[in-house]
């Protein structure tokens, strides 16, 4: 998918820089930064593009997005539909080789950190740490000066030593363009995220790329290395994921409530993408 350059702001010589966000909801465009990121996510649900990944957010979790790596946390509906009630809130560590200095980066005992962050793209935290790491952030946010450091050095080590982090894309499918480019996947993504609801018709989301439906067809296999309907597929089965966690049990109703017009081809796509059954992710307690 083609995504917007985005420039973290940066305003002093840091080694690294957090930001604290308290939004309606989160920036819902397609991006990069050349920042790796590391989200605490306190509020919000929806869900995360990432690479080649598609799937649910929920607060409490917490993520690293490599450098460069174009991603959207893209919040449920009703974040905007209810923007004055619901309310998203995440704390963010961002930094890149530019912030400290490339000589510190390639200090010998940043080594095994280094090589970490060299094949990050899209993971999620999970377990004894991300429990660990959602503490250090927290201290992050009241430390000063080179006690502020030491926790962020002590946030990568843990990262480095954890056996409890999942890999959600292992590379990235993704492509920078042009700023035309940019609109035309952005607009085709905010309808797949408005309209999955119900039977798209692949000629409603080719007018909406401005092409005809064998030239979009072309452009967003080119663009993702899926076809459409996969990713349509995908964000279904996450909206059917919401409803499943919100406590919806009654899988048909979940089924055609996500946009699916067959019940069959609902379990086959939602255990292709979740590696369950709908019963079956119930039982497990998703």
């Amino acid at each position: 998918m083609k995504v917007i350059p985005f420039q973290v702001p940066k305003t002093r010589q840091e080694a690294f820089r957090l930001q604290v966000d308290h939004l309606p909801y989160f920036y819902d465009r397609l991006h990069q930064h050349s920042e790796t990121q590391i989200m605490l996510i306190e509020q919000g649900e929806g869900t995360l593009i990432a690479g080649d990944y598609v799937g649910r957010f929920s607060a409490g979790e917490v993520y690293i997005i490599g450098s460069g790596q174009p991603h959207v946390f893209r919040c449920d509906e009703n974040y905007y539909r209810d923007a004055k009630k619901r309310k998203v809130k995440s704390i963010g560590l961002y930094f890149d080789r530019a912030y400290a200095g490339e000589t510190f980066w390639q200090l010998d005992e940043l080594k095994d950190i280094r090589q970490f962050l060299l094949r990050v793209v899209a993971i999620r935290v999970e377990g004894k740490t991300r429990m660990e790491i959602s503490d250090l952030i927290f201290q992050i946010t009241r430390a000063q000066k080179v006690a502020k450091l030491i926790l962020f050095l002590k946030v990568l080590q843990t990262l480095v030593q954890s056996r409890n982090l999942k890999r959600l894309s292992v590379a990235s499918t993704l492509q920078a363009i042009p700023n035309k480019e940019d609109k035309r996947m952005n607009e085709v993504l905010q309808f797949t995220f408005t309209q999955s609801n119900r039977k798209i018709m692949i000629g409603e989301v080719a007018a909406v790329a401005n092409l005809s439906v064998e030239a979009f067809c072309r452009y967003f296999k080119m663009s993702t290395r899926k076809t459409y309907t996969n990713f349509l597929n995908e964000v279904r089965v996450s909206n059917a994921c919401k409803l499943l966690i919100q406590g919806e049990t009654n899988i048909q109703s979940v089924a055609y409530g996500s946009g699916f017009q067959n019940l069959s081809h609902f379990n086959r796509q939602f255990k292709k993408v979740t590696g369950k059954t709908p019963s079956r992710y119930i039982k497990s307690g998703m």
